[in-house]
């Protein structure tokens, strides 16, 4: 097995990105910030499209996410909406109807004004032209849509045929960002070519789908989000985003001074980094951790005594401690712990094979003759499905599957490429599925698991549940969404349905050159107020 060393500082404690161990980055002048220069980035994996509606990836939201203004914004501390493109907004006390005052005098990077009618054409266009096949998180955040009515050029009235409470926090998300008619008219492939317009605070100057990506300053941009650092244009030039998969190969050309930051710096490479004046800028994901997601129409893990047995057998302690390091936390819940409304089910988590073996020897599961346990014949043996988007996901699977072999348990790993994993996610072809999904709002639980979301479980109604995720999209009380959302973590796992392991923690390597380059609330990466100093 691939071990990482575990040689990284402590994780930060917010949101915002830090330096390990020092509150500056090292070699940091004096002075206000610098505008100008071009910063390079080394991706871990190649942007896939460019449209920022139907990224998915972090790599490539690292990308897109610069192009496109969004509504709202969520402050990365507190996890409140902020004004961003809308000034203000009003939400009906049923949470059906989303009335957004636009800021005036703002562009799109082709000249055209921003206007209501720019809102109802993007979210119509997720709805009726991307649909949930290509824009699968933005047409969740839309589900039950029936229009926009543009009550006047600044004001836009959005609305659902059913309460939506989660909309508001979805409309700060770069899957809800706003892009000029020119991009919204185009079919779903033109979106991925690297043509889209926004109104962000960068522009497309070149895309290689699959390869690499340029970024441009928009000279001119004065409308940024209010959680961001500064007013005016962005201070960079250019940012110029390469795909290097090799850990060792992004650490040297960073330490050499080829690159400026990296993607997935990992434990090993901190030595390398720290000694060439560089650091670790680490923050945790927020939404629903690293794990196993059954099919519960196929073979063993059809059985809830197998899915309850699943929990218990896992040693996710032993998953940190011996493939990633510190800057990583083991899952406490089905949700990450830095989501709003996360409750620490720790208790229900805790590494107690005996208690696996004894939940499965109940359910008629035997050990057989090689240690598998078997029952009416069948072993109990199951796939998961996975791909590389996490460069620690094949070792801790590998881990994984050595310690639910103690407990009689055959896990077969079924790596994939990122497009034989999507297609087989979306035929539904699989055991199980390994991943992680990344959002600030405990609403990501409803598209993960809903009847109404993803539902790559295969589930059937599971009534308590179903009422659960439907009243947290009822309320605008936030106490009382929290209080459902806390029970919806809960019936996850009382149903199986979620096997947590890991959170996610995103690392990023950065020179000693760089300042200020910020995750925003969903930690991606946000490079308006970067600047640089060499």
């Amino acid at each position: 097995m691939k071990r990482f060393l575990a040689s990284l500082c402590a994780l930060t404690a917010t949101l915002t990105l830090a330096a390990c161990g020092s509150g500056t980055p090292s070699g940091d002048a004096a002075g206000p910030p610098r505008p100008g220069g071009i910063l390079r980035y080394g991706l871990s994996l190649a942007p896939t499209c460019s449209d920022p509606a139907q990224s998915g990836t972090n790599q490539t939201l690292y990308v897109t996410r610069q192009i496109v203004d969004s509504l709202t914004d969520q402050d990365p501390k507190t996890g409140a909406i902020t004004p961003w493109l809308a000034q203000s907004w009003e939400v009906s006390p049923d949470a059906r109807t989303f009335t957004f005052h636009l800021r005036p005098g703002v562009t799109f990077s082709d000249g055209t004004a921003l206007t209501a009618t720019s809102v109802q054409k993007n979210f119509d266009a997720i709805v009726h032209t991307l649909t949930g096949a290509k824009a699968q998180l933005g047409a969740s955040y839309l589900a039950g849509y029936t229009g926009t009515t543009v009550l006047d050029p600044l004001t836009a009235q959005v609305d659902f045929d059913r309460p939506n409470a989660q909309f508001l926090q979805a409309s700060s998300t770069p899957q809800l960002g706003i892009l000029a008619d020119a991009t919204t008219a185009q079919p779903a492939d033109r979106r991925c070519l690297g043509n889209d317009i926004g109104s962000g605070p960068f522009t497309y100057a070149g895309y290689r789908q699959g390869a690499s990506a340029t970024l441009a300053k928009r000279v001119g941009y004065n409308w940024g989000s209010t959680v961001f650092g500064h007013h005016g244009a962005a201070y960079l030039d250019r940012i110029e985003f390469t795909v290097i998969p090799e850990s060792g190969v992004r650490t040297g050309s960073l330490s050499s001074g080829q690159l400026d930051a990296v993607s997935d710096a990992l434990p090993q490479d901190a030595p390398q980094i720290e000694g060439s004046g560089g650091r670790l800028l680490v923050t945790p994901n927020p939404g629903v951790p690293f794990g196993i997601q059954p099919n519960l129409t196929r073979g063993p893990l059809g059985d809830p005594a197998v899915r309850a047995a699943l929990l218990p057998a896992i040693n996710r302690k032993e998953l940190v401690d011996t493939v990633l390091g510190p800057q990583f936390k083991t899952a406490t819940s089905s949700l990450a712990s830095k989501t709003p409304g996360y409750v620490d089910l720790s208790k229900r988590l805790g590494y107690a094979p005996d208690s696996a073996k004894s939940l499965l020897d109940k359910a008629g599961w035997t050990p057989g003759g090689d240690g598998i346990r078997v029952k009416d014949g069948v072993r109990l043996s199951f796939g998961v499905l996975f791909s590389h988007a996490f460069a620690g996901n094949q070792a801790i699977l590998e881990l994984v599957q050595q310690q639910l072999r103690t407990v009689g348990v055959d896990l077969r790993l079924e790596p994939a490429s990122d497009a034989e994993y999507a297609a087989r996610q979306s035929r539904k072809d699989f055991d199980a599925l390994y991943y992680n999904t990344t959002r600030a709002d405990g609403d990501i639980l409803r598209t993960v698991f809903g009847l109404d979301g993803q539902n790559f479980n295969v589930r059937g109604p599971i009534p308590d549940l179903d009422r659960t995720l439907s009243g947290e999209l009822q309320t605008t009380d936030t106490a009382a969404r929290s209080e459902l959302i806390g029970q919806a973590q809960q019936q996850v796992l009382d149903n199986g349905l979620w096997i947590p392991t890991i959170e996610l923690s995103q690392t990023i390597g950065a020179s000693a050159a760089v300042s200020d380059l910020k995750f925003e609330a969903s930690a991606r990466l946000q490079f308006f107020d970067t600047w640089l100093h060499r």
